[in-house]
Order: structure tokens, then C-alpha cells, then sequence
């Protein structure tokens, strides 16, 4: 193939534009609440480690019933868990609004990491059996935008609602998600149908096989650092450290609110690079924007405590939400590639969701812990490390990009 020459891809199936229409829904309502849920904990007078146990009770029960979710999607199809896995934590977002006690807050948390392990694993099986090989990386690069777009308008949305009383980012997140499960419901009636029909002629990817790729076992450590900082850190320590270090700095966005905006500044970073390069994993092959995106998270994460004015803050957001917005697109589909166009990869995928879900458990606990006995410095020096370790693991594991898949050109190695 020349240089001049142009590839032709097939179009995203409108199937797969079904679950990016809902992954914005639920992202917007995610965004909502993510800046709040700590300040929401923390009014229930407990330290900066309880706050954290809020997240990470989320991440425990999603790692918990992970082989559940694999098991459940492979018995009764994609589609049927992911509206159950909706719908459950809509309902949790419902309890959490009117959470008398901290205890009872916890369990509403913890519920709905049952669901939201579901509707994930779910959505990424979905995914990488759906998505054609040579767009691969464009699709989960789609997938991935409608989850930071929302999560931009999400935090100032949510903001926004805090004039309302507490509890209601928490019920309009709750409403978001059920019109989620409507729309999957209804708009891939006729793909679950088909789906049920054949499941039972589908190839399965298993864990031993995957465990055999030395690009599983790297997707495995970057998964692992990336639920670390984005699942856990960024939704647990970064509100909280936004929320207090510059008070009486006179800045014209007051402590509370500056909290979503550093949340909406990372979801920028993201949804930039995402909607620039993320295809772009197509051609270039799926370790160097990982590893490039790992690198640059981890430096930007790293100094994040050392932010010595609000301004410096939010850059080092917008930057660390690039990186990020490198790493999870080409994972998502390096792990596609793994799987299989066709095959039903729900174990192998609920088995990274739950060393990532591990991250997300421990990140936030750990850091929080930091945070009380060191500072904000050391938990977010110590996160930046762990990425940049999880870039070492993909330094030495092979592509999961073909040349056929590529195009004809070999993937960069």
C-alpha cells in the first residue's frame, strides 16, 4: 500500500452506536455525583479514610461479583445483564440520596458496585465480539468520547443541582440510568433475540488462554493502575484535596465548586485526545499510546499535590486526563484483539475488570491513609509511580494489532 493511498473501514454498527447512545447517559449521571459523593461522606463526620471507603466499597463488591458478571454474560447474553446491572445501581442511587447514617451510605455504595460490574462487563463483551477488527479502536475510541463528554458536563451539572438539596445529583442520576436500560431494552430488541438464538454456537476465550499473552498480562498491570488513579484517586482524594487546599486563596471559583471543575478539566484533557487519536490505534497499533498515555498520566498525577496555586491545579488535570484519554481506548482494544471478533470473551474481561475494580479498592483506601498520616503529596507521588510501572509491564509485551488488521502496514512495535 502507498502513502497516497486510502483504507477503506466499515462504518460503526449501529448496534455498537446503541451502547455509546447509553454510555452518555450514564456517564452524565456518573459525572453528577462524582464530585459530590465525597463531601456528601464527609458531612457524616467521619476522616478522609472513611470518605475514601465510600469509593472503594464501590470497587469491592464490583470485584467481588466480577466472575459472576463473566458467568452471567456468557449464560444469559450481554444485552440482559447490562439493563439488570443498570438497573440495580439505579436503584442504590436512589437509597444513597436519603442515606440516614454513614453505615447504611456504605451499603448503598457497595450495592451498587454489584451493578455497576454488570453493566460493564457486559458492554465490553458486547464490544469486542461486535466491533470489526480494523475499526476496533475507533469504536471503543467512540465509546470511550460519549463517557468523557458527559463526564465534563456531568460535575458542573452536578454543581449546579447542589442548590437544590443533597440528595438530588443522586436521583437525577438514578432517573439517567433507567432511561439507559430503556434504550438498550428496546433499541437491541432484535440483537438480543438473535444473540439468545445462537449463543450456543459461539466460541469462548478463556483465562488460560489469555494469561498465555504477555499483552493480557501487561493489560492486566496498566488496568490495575489505571482503576488506581481514575477510579479511585480521582474520585476520592482529588475532590477532596481540590475542595480544601485553596481555601482563602481568593480565587474567583469558590473550594466546593472548584472540586467539579478539576473533575471536568480531567474529563477534558480526555475527551480531546480521545476524539483525536483514539482511532488512530487502528494504524500506529495498540502499546504506543498506552505507554506514552501512562507516562504522561503518571508525571501529571504525580506532581498533583505539589499544586501550589488552583490554576496550576487544573492544568495538571487537563494533562492527566490526556493521558489517560491514550491509555483506555487502545486497552480496551488490545483486550479486543485478544478476545476475538465473534467470540464471547465475558470471563476474560470480567477478569480484568476486576484486577482493575482491585486498583480502584486499593488506591483510594491506601491514599486516603497517606493523606491522614503524610499528606496529599505522598498519596498522589505514590499514584503516579504505580503508572508509570504499569508503562514498564507494556514495554515489554508484544502487539495485539495485526498487520492484516492494520491495514497492510505493520503496527508500531
Amino acid at each position: 500500500m502507498t502513502a497516497g493511498e486510502h483504507i477503506s473501514r466499515p462504518p460503526i454498527p449501529a448496534e455498537l452506536k446503541v451502547m455509546i447512545v447509553s454510555a452518555f447517559i450514564i456517564a452524565i449521571g456518573f459525572g453528577i455525583v462524582s464530585p459530590i459523593l465525597p463531601q456528601y461522606a464527609s458531612d457524616f463526620g467521619v476522616s478522609a479514610m472513611a470518605v475514601s471507603a465510600v469509593v472503594s466499597a464501590f470497587g469491592l463488591f464490583r470485584l467481588l461479583f466480577a466472575p459472576a458478571s463473566g458467568r452471567l454474560t456468557q449464560a444469559l447474553g450481554e444485552t440482559p445483564v447490562y439493563v439488570i446491572g443498570l438497573l440495580i445501581v439505579a436503584v442504590s442511587m436512589i437509597a444513597t440520596a436519603y442515606a440516614p447514617t454513614y453505615e447504611l451510605l456504605l451499603a448503598f455504595r457497595a450495592v451498587g458496585g454489584i451493578g455497576s460490574t454488570f453493566f460493564t462487563v457486559a458492554a465490553m463483551t458486547f464490544l469486542a465480539r461486535k466491533s470489526p477488527p480494523t475499526i476496533r479502536g475507533r469504536v471503543m475510541g467512540a465509546y470511550a468520547s460519549a463517557f468523557l463528554i458527559g463526564n465534563i458536563a456531568g460535575p458542573l451539572l452536578g454543581s449546579a443541582l447542589l442548590v437544590f438539596g443533597q440528595e438530588v445529583p443522586f436521583l437525577v442520576y438514578g432517573a439517567a440510568l433507567v432511561i439507559a436500560a430503556a434504550v438498550v431494552f428496546f433499541m437491541l430488541r432484535k440483537s438480543r433475540l438473535e444473540d439468545r438464538k445462537n449463543k450456543d454456537e459461539r466460541q469462548r476465550a478463556s483465562v488460560r488462554e489469555a494469561l498465555g499473552h504477555g499483552s493480557y498480562r501487561a493489560a492486566l498491570a496498566s488496568g490495575f493502575a489505571n482503576g488506581w488513579a481514575t477510579f479511585g484517586l480521582r474520585n476520592s482524594v482529588v475532590p477532596l484535596f481540590a475542595a480544601s487546599a485553596f481555601v482563602g486563596t481568593g480565587w474567583f471559583i469558590d473550594s466546593a465548586q472548584l472540586a467539579g471543575v478539576t473533575l471536568a478539566c480531567f474529563a477534558a484533557g480526555n475527551v480531546v485526545v480521545v476524539l483525536t487519536l483514539a482511532k488512530r490505534s487502528d494504524e500506529w497499533g495498540r502499546r504506543p499510546p498506552i505507554i506514552l498515555g501512562l507516562l504522561v498520566a503518571g508525571a501529571a498525577t504525580g506532581t498533583l499535590g505539589l499544586a501550589p496555586e488552583p490554576w496550576v491545579l487544573l492544568l495538571l488535570s487537563v494533562i492527566g486526563g490526556a493521558g489517560t484519554g491514550l491509555i483506555v481506548p487502545a486497552q480496551q482494544a488490545a483486550l479486543g484483539d485478544l478476545v476475538g471478533e465473534g467470540r464471547n470473551g465475558g470471563t476474560v474481561i470480567s477478569t480484568f475488570q476486576m484486577v482493575q475494580d482491585l486498583g480502584a479498592i486499593i488506591g483510594p483506601l491506601l491514599a486516603g491513609l497517606l493523606v491522614d498520616q503524610l499528606g496529599y503529596a505522598w498519596a498522589f507521588g505514590l499514584t503516579g509511580l504505580i503508572l508509570m510501572l504499569g508503562a514498564a509491564a507494556w514495554s515489554l509485551a508484544p502487539e495485539t494489532l495485526t498487520r492484516e488488521e492494520s491495514g497492510g502496514r505493520p503496527a508500531a512495535s
